[in-house]
């Protein structure tokens, strides 16, 4: 386990200055493989210090349909306690404006709040089409509240759909096992062209100010607030417990993917520019199992 958590120092060190030969990236390729699949198994600690206890399976491995209604209850009452004095609405997100069907929108659509079953209806179609996972949608909900307070901007019904569909967009590209492009979506929501995916997904990140790291203890906090509502709205998990060793990877991957989108600051003053032109590394889940 030293060894391991050396050679993530040198990595990170390479990174952090820019120095990734050839020999190097061969190296990161073999470490990575090393993380999904990691020598021997961690043993489980029960001490109370060492252990930190977890719902479901573990922290890295959510139960999905828990996570995505608690990701969705989270998003329904950002909408019911948002600012109703009016906040700035940005176009890229109205629904009016980039309908994401040929279905009418209706006059009044921004006065009327979606119910919590219509967002998980939702947040659910998409995960289940393009086969995203638990820990996506964690992310998802960090990148849409990293959004909401960066903007300086509310979610509600006239553009909830579309900062959702952006959100699980860059959380499924930063950090899902499978690739998930544009075309893709485009493929489950039929009426939305690819040059729409391409420009939410630039202006999304350009209000994040590409700032995609989402540390283990952000993550985890995220985690255990998700639990605390899912708890207050009478849904449980069975107790299993996190060991610091696999948090200590949590936070390594963490840096090493903030790394693979520096790019993105190059590919922004195109407009259409997305992150299917990357050519780069595609590793599995920044959540080590």
């Amino acid at each position: 386990m030293g060894t391991f958590f050396t050679q993530l120092s040198i990595f990170s060190s390479c990174l952090a200055s820019d120095h990734l030969n050839g020999r190097n990236m061969g190296r990161l390729k073999a470490l990575l493989r090393e993380l999904k699949h990691p020598p021997g198994q961690l043993r489980r600690k029960y001490s109370s210090c060492s252990t930190i206890y977890l719902d479901d399976s573990t922290v890295s491995q959510p139960n999905l349909k828990y996570t995505i209604k608690c990701v969705a209850l989270a998003i329904y009452y950002h909408i019911k306690n948002r600012d109703r004095d009016g906040r700035l609405l940005l176009d890229i997100f109205d629904e009016k404006l980039h309908p994401l069907s040929k279905s009418e929108v209706p006059p009044d659509y921004e006065k009327h709040d979606p119910e919590q079953k219509h967002i998980y209806r939702f947040v659910r179609t998409l995960f289940s089409a393009a086969q995203l996972t638990a820990e996506c949608a964690i992310v998802t909900l960090v990148y849409l509240e990293r959004l909401l307070t960066y903007a300086e901007i509310d979610i509600c019904p006239a553009n909830w759909k579309r900062i959702v569909l952006g959100a699980i967009l860059l959380a499924s590209k930063v950090w899902d096992d499978q690739a998930v492009w544009n075309v893709d979506y485009c493929q489950i929501l039929k009426d939305i062209t690819v040059e729409d995916m391409n420009e939410l997904e630039r202006q999304f990140l350009e209000l994040l100010q590409f700032n995609i790291n989402v540390p283990s203890s952000v993550y985890a906090k995220y985690y255990f607030d998700l639990r605390s509502l899912a708890e207050s709205n009478n849904l449980s998990f069975p107790l299993e417990p996190l060991s610091r060793d696999r948090a200590c990877k949590l936070e390594a991957i963490s840096r090493l993917c903030e790394d693979k989108y520096k790019d993105f600051r190059k590919l922004a003053k195109r407009r259409s520019a997305s992150a299917d032109n990357l050519t780069v590394v595609r590793w599995s889940p920044a959540i080590i199992s």
